[in-house]
């Protein structure tokens, strides 16, 4: 009988990368288990380019929407899998009623919500012990007090070379010279997001050089990389003109990728561009990228890092400050 172990999927596109060397430890370790990777619609492709991953199922959720009715459909479809193990990685209550309601015999995660009967390998978090999110994410995969593997392992995901070559194509771009990645969005909110103005200097940097600069985000980024390619005539403007596995495999072909504390960053590291990432109200103690190419650059002020989507003080110094120079002597 083929052992199925699920795995539900952050909801955010970075955390999701960093749920890679999980799934991946777990493959190491138990090589006969089918692993299955439940989640939302904005991360699930994601599992998709992971090579350990057996199968995926998409949530259909919205963010915050509780979907009691969707959770139990799905709930029963999975129940005719036979699972007998789930690692819950959202830290939520609603997240757990889909392996409860399979009946999934054993169910860990961290307790988070005071999960109690819904989990029943529960973990007790220590911060200190697990700073970083992809260490505890790993934690999950061990039993209780088990020492993580060192160093820790990148996230990896696939290519599709075919894919790539076709937008290359299809996009009008070229690989015949190095290519700046600029990835200037950030879903979280502004207080994560490097001024336009300095994407655009850094971009014309890369022109001068001769390089090919990219710029690539959602939907949502068209605005701001609209401003930078204005600013900086020459860029190739792909925001909103790719999908989520696009940009994976666009970003393979990146010398380097500059990118806010941003899902596409931790992209970027995970198909094996160089990547300087830029910190302002978040922290590189907590998601840096990774990987042994991975740079970082904040300012480090007293007020940061806020955690916060927009600058609690108005001023928004820790990113206004941090010069285009000094993240253009990392290029």
């Amino acid at each position: 009988m083929t052992t199925r172990i699920l795995v539900v999927g952050p909801a955010w596109v970075g955390d999701m990368v960093m749920a890679e060397p999980l799934l991946a430890l777990l493959a190491e370790r138990e090589p006969d288990a089918e692993l299955h990777v439940l989640a939302p619609p904005a991360t699930e492709p994601l599992a998709r380019r992971m090579a350990s991953v057996a199968a995926t199922r998409v949530l259909e959720v919205r963010h915050g929407e509780l979907g009691f009715r969707k959770r139990l459909r799905v709930a029963r479809e999975l129940k005719a899998l036979g699972f007998s193990r789930a690692l819950l990685l959202p830290n939520t209550l609603k997240s757990a009623l889909i392996p409860f309601w399979a009946g999934i015999p054993r169910r860990t995660g961290w307790l988070g919500e005071r999960r109690y009967g819904l989990l029943n390998d529960y973990r007790h978090l220590d911060p200190e012990r697990h700073p970083l999110m992809v260490e505890r994410f790993l934690a999950l995969a061990l039993p209780p007090g088990e020492p993580l593997p060192r160093p820790l392992p990148a996230p990896r995901l696939t290519v599709d070379a075919e894919n790539r070559a076709r937008l290359v194509r299809e996009l009008g771009l070229s690989e015949d010279r190095p290519v700046l990645a600029l990835c200037p969005g950030a879903e979280y909110g502004p207080a994560k997001r490097w001024p336009a103005a300095h994407f655009a200097a850094l971009a014309r940097h890369g022109l001068e050089r001769g390089m090919h600069v990219w710029l690539l985000g959602s939907p949502g980024d068209t605005e701001v990389c609209a401003g930078i390619e204005a600013l900086a005539p020459g860029v190739a403007n792909l925001a909103g003109r790719t999908r989520l596995v696009d940009a994976v495999d666009l970003l393979s072909a990146a010398t380097v990728a500059v990118s806010n504390d941003s899902g596409l960053m931790h992209v970027a590291g995970a198909v094996g561009a160089r990547v300087i990432g830029i910190y302002g109200s978040t922290s590189p103690d907590f998601t840096p990228p990774l990987g042994p190419d991975a740079a970082v650059v904040t300012l480090n002020l007293p007020c940061s890092p806020c955690f916060q989507r927009t600058c609690p003080l108005g001023h928004l110094r820790c990113l206004r400050d941090l010069e285009p120079a000094r993240v253009a002597e990392l290029i």
